[in-house]
């Protein structure tokens, strides 16, 4: 049976300080759920979504479940989903299906893919996630402004946000895409994307890295505004 990923993200008009301390504290009663395979917090970048500098108004929470059930249970009848709701302005959730995977986030890959033709309703959801090195961080950052214009720029698109565990040393990204072909043409052709990889290589900025692709479904958007 397929685990079913679940990307969520909360936007905050108040209780910004609230968020901030959830980072840590939401974990110990997300564990408690049934069925719960991997959970992290994230926090977000400010701007166009790739920044040195935090959006403290937007988090996420990237969890993986045994089950769709599994996760239908949290998002609609767990206590610490129905604070994250009632805190915040808005929220959006992400049904992720992973499709393909590899590197390591921490000790494990905790996608499972299992590849299938995509559902009408369904995009081309991308998770890139690294932990950087130390004596490369000056380096790396310098080259974001080239990275979040290249993605900007690139025909397919639908919508990209930084996330990250830890700032300026955890750093992911999480793209949606109108198509695969999309997705591998600027993989693969885009000259910016070329010159960012080509950098990556020389400079040897990550110490770990993954990368994932998965089939995406965006869930009902709730608002509370």
């Amino acid at each position: 049976m397929a685990q079913q990923v679940v990307l969520s993200f909360f936007t905050y008009s108040k209780n910004k300080f609230w968020a901030f301390t959830q980072m840590q504290r939401a974990l110990a009663q997300v564990h408690k759920q049934s069925g719960l395979l991997f959970v992290k917090t994230l926090g977000t970048g400010a701007g166009s979504g790739f920044s040195l500098w935090p959006d403290f108004s937007t988090y996420a929470l990237l969890s993986i479940w045994e089950t769709k059930a599994c996760a239908n249970a949290f998002l609609e009848e767990s206590e610490v989903m129905k604070n994250f709701i009632l805190r915040s302005s808005s929220q959006q959730h992400f049904a992720l299906h992973p499709l393909h995977s590899h590197g390591l986030w921490g000790k494990t890959n905790p996608f499972e893919p299992l590849p299938r033709a995509l559902d009408p309703d369904e995009k081309i959801g991308i998770i890139t996630r690294a932990t950087l090195r130390p004596s490369r961080l000056l380096s790396f950052w310098r080259a974001v402004p080239a990275a979040s214009k290249a993605i900007q720029n690139a025909k397919g698109v639908l919508w990209y946000k930084g996330i990250g565990e830890w700032p300026m040393v955890q750093q992911a990204t999480f793209s949606i895409w109108d198509s695969l072909d999309d997705v591998k043409a600027f993989a693969y052709k885009s000259t910016a994307h070329a010159a960012i990889v080509k950098k990556t290589r020389k400079h040897h900025w990550y110490k770990q890295d993954l990368f994932a692709r998965f089939a995406v479904r965006p869930l009902p958007l709730n608002s509370n505004d």
